[in-house]
């Protein structure tokens, strides 16, 4: 079946939902009728019949060990107790005997100690208690005495002497009529060294509390007991008695200590926590919850008691009742049929949470399944929804219900902001809720369940977004509105502005705010809330809106401020213009700042409108931002460099002439335009630039045409630039020279010319001179001309003579190489190949070293130029046609050509050709041998093969 159980969860349950209390019966036929059980850290316990004892590890079921008691007498088993490990067996007979049995070993043992006292109740210590040791022990009788034992094994196994190390009297419990049998004992270890022993009666539950000093806890609790030997402990009485009475506690997993107890006695059962902390009493939040209608402790009282997480079971003789610690109702009933027998016992194995009942011959072991699954329920029922939703939140379905119920709960208690939260959690319909609120005039908590309910959406869910985001700001500034004309609300109203604030900048409704911007901005307009325009477009990141915003209120500042904040280029390329209007400095401040960022050329415009009306201090503006893009930026765009030169033309002609030299004269590193330079400088009279800007552009004649309508040694420096075109400076001297003596007729200038430049003669300056002057004023001129005449004469005859000794020297050398000879001794041998040198024609090097021609040859040839090798191999072949080869390379030469005659000049200057290409030098000794210091020794072509040759 499918079962709808809130708008948007369905639950659909397969099968029957298993209990939570699930009995299974042991496959198990005793041989005799069973008299106890017990279970701990899954080791069984049983007595069958009068003499027999079963033990069985329930992770090794089919494996049980059987023990005899071996009594001969009619004693039966009364009681038994087993400890937390497991391994300790307490047998208590009704003949106030006890008998011990350790899990390691087959052998029983009487503790001849306890002999004379009935055990009722044994209090296992859990702190010091081992597999071979119990550690101090607390034990009760039926005479209401309280003992101090210790039981221990020896490390082989076998028992010493007397197992029992001691067996003392600590306490008495008493009711009103006397002391009464000591039904349970439990001991607990608090914090700071504190422990707790709960003991109990028919009627009387006391607690006795004490510190045991560090390191002395095994000495035992005397020292506990020794505290109340003058006066009763605290304890809690009830009138009615059961005959006894038996105390649960329940243990979470992962814990060592209890959580919480239940102790059934005559009027019900006493149920609370376990507080550790408290510093005279561990009992906590108790309250008593009383037996079901159909017990009737005079006719059918309860037997034993198990005590779970949410629940305590109650046996009695033909059924099992689980009663919910929460609201002390029955939640779970099984009866038993009349064939297994009356039900004798239950326990509970507090290391793995089963509980197991018996009959006398039947045994039957309960699982306990998801306890929790309907606790939500009890908590929602209680008004508890803090406890619900915690133990429903892996559950959405129970959850759901859980928070409407909250939500219905909160509204009608008039906790209408909790109301809303939890609504907004809910799969309740949106309409209903949001008209609920509306109804009750409720807008702070119907603003608060759609901000809930925003927030829970998902991102697929964009028209819901969309809707809840619009509706929200609409509220928002309807609240606003309201608070901001009530100054008694001043406080609200800004706390409610933060949250609109934070609802606006809020990083999950950004996509949502931004793709709807066009509507929120039409909300906010017609509110005439313009601050938070602003706030919005600042969050949207419209900062163009933002500074028009500024713009128009005149607020050329916060404008500026928003530029300079956010850094975008393209809204200083856009409201530039209007802000330089009024706050040039601030601007140009804020360009600079910007840096590299900006691009000049795009603020020129500006600029340009600024400076046509402005003062020559705004022109400073414009000058100061083009200087720092030109020297700090190291701009190299044409357009901003002939801004500058613009600006200097009009306002600045001195810082114009020293940037157009600091620019330099070298065409391909001048980043301003010439030909415009010279216009500007031209239009305002700048002169000097005007030459600077024609020596630039090597226009040197009219550099120095202009120069000399300014300054004569201007037109000088001009006149020397030309250096590689002497004809070209020379004619540029005779223009400064006409100059001086045609416009400024000073004759001593004009000498002063030919003294400043050397390519200057008087002969060439006399005819600018007019015939009236007279010869006064060259003499001293001439002469120095006709001077400079007779040293060059005189130059020119020594130079002659050093020419002819030079071709003396030369003719000596060469006679003096022809008689040059060498003596080579009969055992010489070729450099190269190492055999006698006198066999073939050879050579000799003025170094020493000594070649067969063929050797030679050899050793030079790969190393010719293409063309050389040609050659060679030309003049070869031309030696090789003669009719007579010769019969030694270096005869005399007079001899062969006594002997030859004319015909054979040809083949000694063939030889001789030869000689001048194989033996130029030395191949040794020679440019070859520097030439090849990088080629390798083995041809690579042939590296293989004399690699092989080794091996």
């Amino acid at each position: 079946s499918v079962h709808v159980l809130s708008p948007g969860y369905v639950n659909a349950r397969l099968e029957k939902e298993t209990p939570i209390f699930n009995k299974q019966r042991i496959d198990f036929a005793p041989p005799e009728k069973i008299n106890s059980l017990v279970v701990s850290s899954n080791q069984l316990c049983m007595s069958l019949g009068k003499d027999t004892l079963l033990r069985i590890d329930l992770g090794k079921p089919d494996e049980p060990n059987q023990v005899e008691l071996g009594r001969k007498d009619e004693a039966k088993v009364y009681k038994m107790f087993l400890d937390h490990t497991g391994s300790h067996l307490l047998i208590a007979l009704n003949t106030s005997e006890c008998l011990y049995l350790n899990r390691s070993v087959q052998k029983v043992r009487a503790l001849s100690r306890w002999k004379g006292h009935l055990i009722e109740s044994v209090g296992w210590n859990k702190f010091l208690g081992s597999e071979t040791n119990t550690g101090p022990i607390l034990v009760g009788t039926s005479q209401g005495q309280i003992y101090e034992a210790e039981i221990s094994v020896s490390e082989g196994g076998l028992f010493s002497t007397n197992p029992d190390q001691y067996f003392r009297q600590v306490y008495t419990l008493e009711e009103e009529s006397g002391p009464a049998p000591v039904c349970c004992l439990e001991i607990e270890r608090g914090i700071e060294g504190k422990f707790f022993i709960i003991a109990t009666t028919r009627k009387r539950l006391f607690q006795f509390v004490g510190k045991v000093p560090e390191g002395t806890e095994q000495q035992g609790f005397s020292s506990i007991f020794a505290v109340h030997a003058d006066h009763l402990p605290s304890f809690r009485e009830f009138p009615a008695n059961l005959g006894f009475s038996e105390i649960a506690f329940y243990t979470p997993k992962l814990r060592s200590n209890p959580r919480s107890f239940a102790w059934m006695m005559g009027n019900g059962v006493l149920y609370g926590t376990l507080d550790y902390s408290r510093p005279d009493s561990i009992l906590s939040d108790e309250r008593v919850w009383v037996y079901p209608p159909d017990i009737d402790i005079t006719v059918n009282k309860p037997i034993s008691i198990v005590l779970t997480q949410f629940h305590f079971l109650l046996l009695l003789s033909d059924r099992v009742k689980a009663v919910c610690t929460l609201n002390g109702q029955v939640v779970f009933q099984d009866l038993f049929l009349e064939k297994f027998g009356l039900l004798t016992r239950m326990i509970k194995d507090p290391t793995v949470q089963q509980i197991w009942i018996h009959t006398e011959k039947v045994v039957f072991r309960y699982h306990v399944q998801r306890e929790s699954r309907d606790v939500w329920k009890m908590y929602m029922n209680m008004n508890k929804f803090d406890l619900a939703k915690e133990y429903c939140k892996d559950r959405p379905e129970c959850l759901d219900i859980v928070l409407a119920k909250e939500a219905e709960h909160c509204f009608q208690n008039k906790r209408y902001l909790d109301s809303a939260k939890c609504y907004a959690l809910t799969q309740s319909y949106f309409e209903e809720i949001a008209l609920k609120f509306i109804e009750a005039k409720q807008e702070e908590a119907l603003m608060e369940f759609l901000i809930k309910k925003l927030s829970n959406l998902k991102p697929s869910e964009k028209t819901q977004t969309t809707l809840l985001t619009t509706w929200l700001t609409e509220l928002y500034l309807n609240w606003l509105g309201i608070l901001q004309g009530d100054p008694s609300q001043r406080n609200l109203y800004l706390d409610t502005r933060e949250k609109f604030r934070t609802f606006l900048s809020s990083p999950k409704n950004k996509d949502c705010l931004f793709n709807n911007r066009a509507s929120i901005y039409e909300l906010l307009a017609s509110h005439g809330d313009t601050e938070h325009m602003v706030y919005f477009a600042v969050i949207m990141q419209d900062y163009e809106r933002v500074v028009a915003h500024h713009c128009q209120h005149d607020e050329y500042d916060e404008a500026l401020n928003v530029l300079s904040r956010h850094r975008d280029e393209k809204l200083f390329y856009k409201f530039s213009p209007v802000l330089i209007q009024h706050i040039p400095k601030k601007v140009v401040d804020a360009w600079i700042s910007m840096g590299s960022r900006l691009d000049a050329r795009n603020l020129i415009p500006a600029l340009v409108n600024y400076s046509q009306s402005a003062s020559t201090q705004q022109i400073n503006e414009a000058i100061r931002y083009m200087e720092f893009c030109v020297y700090q930026l190291e701009e190299t765009q044409q357009a901003i460099h002939n801004y500058l030169l613009s600006l200097y033309a009009l306002c600045r002609p001195d810082s114009l002439l020293s940037y157009l030299e600091q620019a330099g004269t070298n065409p391909n590193r001048i980043h301003y335009d010439l030909k415009y330079a010279l216009r500007l400088c031209a239009e305002h009279g700048h002169h000097r630039a005007c030459v600077h800007v024609y020596k630039v552009m090597e226009l040197y004649e009219e550099a120095v045409d202009l120069a000399l309508q300014v300054d004569v040694d201007l037109a000088k420096s001009c006149a020397d630039l030309p250096e590689d075109d002497e004809e070209l400076r020379k004619k540029l001297w005779l223009k400064i020279a006409r100059h001086v003596v045609q416009e400024e007729k000073d004759v001593k200038k004009a000498m002063a010319c030919l003294s400043s430049c050397a390519l200057l003669k008087i002969e060439d300056v006399l005819p600018f001179f007019p015939d009236f002057v007279t010869i006064d004023h060259f003499k001293e001129a001439i002469c120095n001309s006709l001077e400079d005449y007779n040293k060059h004469i005189e130059e020119l005859k020594r130079e002659m003579e050093e020419a002819t000794q030079s071709a003396k020297r030369i003719r000596e050398d060469i006679q003096e190489m022809r008689n040059k000879y060498g003596s080579v001794e009969p055992q010489e041998k070729c450099a190269a190949c190492d055999f006698p040198l006198l066999n073939r024609p050879f050579y000799l090097f003025l170094c020493g070293h000594m070649f067969h021609y063929d050797c030679l040859l050899q050793a030079v040839f790969p190393n010719l130029p293409a063309y050389k090798q040609a050659k060679l191999e030309d003049l070869q072949k031309k030696l090789a046609a003669t009719s007579q080869p010769s019969k030694s390379h270096h005869r005399p030469k007079d001899a062969d050509t006594i002997s030859l005659g004319k015909g054979q000049q040809s083949r000694e200057q063939i030889k001789a050709d030869i000689d001048d290409i194989v033996a130029a030098e030395c191949v040794y000794c020679g440019e070859l041998m520097i030439r090849s210091i990088d080629k390798p020794f083995i041809d690579p072509q042939k590296y293989e093969e004399e690699m092989q040759s080794w091996l």
